[in-house]
């Protein structure tokens, strides 16, 4: 069920990473990138303030320029080759700095240091508040690109729009849905789970009836209960201006879900086995392992994780919490952006217009990333894909629902990097039975928001 890094290492938000890493120091010297950062030059391509909209960025991309670009997801490098061979006078140097918390410390230490960092940078979007918080993202709506709102969804647009600026343009997604072995499922006779409640008595059904099977495995990720938040209509988190912080993981969204997962857990109904583990990949195969909760990427991932499962998957829509009422969260995907430090801000501005509203977001499509791009997500060619592993199931018909159902209005803290990381030592308890998940949520709340106030901000702990 939880969202992690992959062998493939793919661009939809890589939390588990964040989880084991230690947080970043939110330092003052974030705030002074835009004094620059960026390694790269170019020859009368000034930054955005300099000249503005679609002219601007047109003339940027016909003079010499060398943009660094520090992304990890595998297709960018097609993206690339693509966008230099429409743009020839401009240089793209493609740099994997890592994922998650490795990638954000380099960024973090690189601004800090006034050299070193790029002109662009993959950020996911859990990270996002971070950076443009302290202001070591440029606002691309300064440049025009607010205009290409209509583009993506009003969640995801959310997920980029911080603090009155566009920080970033959405790359990929990942709206939560259902994927179930309907082999397992009709053995016993298990109806696909429209609401949550359905889902915890086939939770009980099934492993009443085979105690080495489970429903789904779970041993805590930050990323799978901020997500099940969301999608309950939580929101614990909210942020006004650059410094007021509000954490309150007692609102209706997290009661509902700890009421939830609670009895799952005490009552070792779920595959205490983590994810992306061998263990876990053994089980999605021989089918002791019947379920995931997961993001809209994951079709490519069991296709080639668990070959031996082609024609036992399907996908159905995420468990309602009010029948009748469909209502989901995203779990992953990241933006890109480009740093205000950056003396090619233009080119870099044109750079990401292609990437991620041009063509360079159907190849994105194409490689197995869930599209944020409205167009190809209700494409009749993205919706009648009917893949053989999924028992020739048009699953993007079901996708794209989801992503039309994410709940909007979402926050992330502008310190989510580290509070994900101290999640073992407080939510995790509740799955070794050292503590509630009530109270593990109490004590994460209490935690980050001691840190945030150690950190400058005004944080308000509601309880």
């Amino acid at each position: 069920m939880q969202l992690a890094n992959t062998n493939r290492t793919r661009a939809r938000g890589l939390r588990r990473a964040s989880v084991a890493a230690a947080g970043l120091a939110l330092a003052a010297g974030l705030a002074a990138c835009s004094s620059g950062g960026a390694s790269s030059s170019s020859a009368g391509a000034g930054p955005l303030a300099a000249a503005s909209g679609a002219a601007g960025i047109a003339a940027a991309l016909q003079q010499p320029t060398t943009l660094t670009l520090w992304a990890w997801a595998p297709q960018t490098k097609d993206i690339v080759a693509a966008f230099e061979k429409k743009y020839p006078k401009v240089k793209v140097n493609l740099v994997n700095a890592g994922t998650a918390t490795d990638e954000y410390t380099k960024l973090d230490n690189a601004i800090k240091a006034g050299s070193g960092a790029p002109d662009l940078a993959q950020i996911e979007y859990y990270a996002l508040p971070q950076f443009a918080l302290q202001g070591a993202l440029a606002d691309l709506s300064a440049d025009g690109l607010g205009s290409l709102q209509s583009q993506f969804s009003a969640a995801v647009w959310d997920s980029v729009d911080i603090g009155g600026k566009l920080v970033g343009l959405p790359q990929d997604t990942g709206p939560m849905a259902l994927f179930y072995n309907k082999t397992v499922f009709d053995k016993y006779h298990l109806a696909v789970p429209a609401t949550w409640a359905q889902y915890a008595a086939d939770a009980k059904k099934l492993h009443a009836a085979n105690p080495k099977e489970y429903i789904g495995n779970d041993v805590g990720d930050p990323g799978f209960v901020t997500s099940m938040i969301w999608a309950a209509g939580g929101h614990p988190y909210s942020v006004s201006g650059t410094k007021d912080v509000s954490i309150n993981l007692q609102d209706p969204g997290s009661v509902k879900f700890a009421d939830l997962w609670s009895p799952l857990i005490s009552g070792h109904l779920l595959d205490p086995i983590s994810s992306w583990s061998t263990q876990w990949y053994t089980g999605l195969a021989n089918g002791s392992i019947a379920s995931l909760v997961t993001g809209a990427w994951m079709p490519v991932d069991l296709e080639s994780g668990v070959p031996t499962g082609k024609a036992d998957w399907r996908v159905a829509p995420m468990p309602e919490w009010a029948s009748g009422q469909p209502a989901t969260s995203e779990n992953g995907g990241s933006a890109d952006s480009v740093l205000a430090g950056s003396k090619n801000q233009l080119a870099a501005a044109g750079f990401l217009q292609f990437m991620n509203a041009g063509p360079g977001a159907q190849i994105s499509a194409d490689s197995g990333d869930f599209p944020s791009s409205n167009a190809i997500i209700n494409s009749a060619s993205f919706l009648a894909q009917a893949p053989a592993y999924f028992g020739g199931q048009q699953i993007n018909k079901v996708l794209a629902q989801s992503a039309s159902s994410v709940m909007p209005g979402w926050s992330y803290l502008p310190f989510q990097v580290y509070a994900n990381s101290i999640f073992p030592n407080s939510v995790g308890q509740a799955y070794t039975g050292r503590s509630s998940l009530d109270a593990g949520l109490q004590q994460w709340q209490q935690q980050s928001a001691s840190y945030g106030t150690q950190q400058g901000f005004s944080v308000t702990s509601k309880s």
